[in-house]
């Protein structure tokens, strides 16, 4: 019985003690009124966790590229084929990967992969996404369905990113310059770039304006390279990912000085994402690489007014997942 009364003493003393230190946090503390601002707050903060995820995937893909990697010695036991590449099993699953990612969470689709050559060389020419996850897609997917490689310009701050040399190397991602980017179709390879770049990237909205300023080095690559061009932009793709919408010209100025994203990311929407591939523009030596930057930005344009509801709407995007679209091409 003793024990018992203990013990029921000590409850009390517990309860008590709980009580006093809540009524003093609550002297102090608002408790309905933090979990009203908690429960608010949760959407916004998850829009800027959620980008996350993209650059989670990025590594997965890094770090299993170094495991396959170290066990290269097993791996081309079992492979003792003198023709093997080595990273052809690497890239087909980091593939699978990324094409199951973009299917799941975005109902991935492309119109208009036919008009890919199945050899031969090819620029793809694409509008640039606060974050050119569209690219990845499609890297993907043509690598499955063609077989083929697509190789891509990216900014030289990703350089800059720890593990990214590795990723860099397998999948044939590099700053370039006209040269070698014209060597890279001189040698029958696919190449995709955008003009926009991160500029673009950064401070493009809702609106899918093309922010190349006077960029025409792409246009020197085809015309030195004689490859064709295929313009290209994905739907609702400023609906998945965009940049804040304040202190624009702040961040215009800090970019100018440090040639760095330094405008916040937020998103991560499950809207539909399609790309879209226009026909080939072919080479024409009668066009300067001013005419020919022209004329690719009008194609790009005359697929964003046929494809894209202008300004973009989440809302809408993620309706298009259930919704299907009339085929107009």
């Amino acid at each position: 019985m003793g024990t018992v009364a203990e013990e029921l003493i000590a409850l009390t003393n517990d309860t008590v003690m709980n009580s006093t230190i809540f009524s003093y946090i609550g002297q102090y503390v608002d408790l309905d009124y933090s979990i009203w601002l908690y429960r608010l707050l949760t959407p916004l903060m998850l829009t800027f966790v959620l980008p996350t995820l993209f650059v989670l995937l990025i590594y997965l893909s890094i770090s299993f590229l170094y495991v396959y990697k170290l066990h290269s010695r097993f791996i081309l036991q079992v492979y003792n084929d003198g023709d093997f590449d080595f990273w052809d099993v690497a890239r087909t699953l980091v593939a699978v990967v990324w094409d199951a990612h973009g299917w799941i969470f975005h109902g991935y689709e492309v119109c208009g992969l036919d008009n890919l050559p199945e050899t031969g060389p090819a620029l793809i020419i694409y509008y640039h996404g606060a974050i050119p996850i569209d690219m990845y897609y499609l890297v993907a997917r043509v690598y499955l369905k063609k077989s083929r490689l697509v190789y891509t310009v990216g900014d030289r701050f990703l350089e800059m990113l720890p593990g990214w040399s590795c990723l860099a190397r397998v999948m044939k991602v590099s700053p370039g310059t006209v040269q070698s980017c014209s060597n890279v179709l001189k040698e029958g390879n696919m190449l995709s770039i955008a003009p926009g770049g991160v500029y673009e990237a950064q401070f493009g909205d809702s609106n899918y304006e093309l922010l190349w300023r006077r960029r025409v080095g792409f246009a020197k690559v085809a015309i030195e390279s004689k490859a064709p061009i295929i313009p290209m932009f994905t739907e609702n793709l400023r609906e998945g990912f965009r940049s804040i919408g304040f202190a624009k010209r702040l961040f215009i100025r800090l970019y100018n000085a440090v040639r760095f994203p330094v405008r916040p990311v937020y998103g991560g929407f499950p809207v539909k994402f399609r790309t879209h591939l226009g026909k080939p523009i072919e080479y024409d030596p009668s066009l300067t690489p001013e005419q020919l930057q022209e004329k690719v930005a009008f194609a790009i344009e005359e697929l964003i007014n046929k494809n894209q509801r202008i300004p973009g709407s989440i809302l809408h995007g993620l309706i298009d997942r259930f919704v299907a679209k009339k085929k107009n091409e």
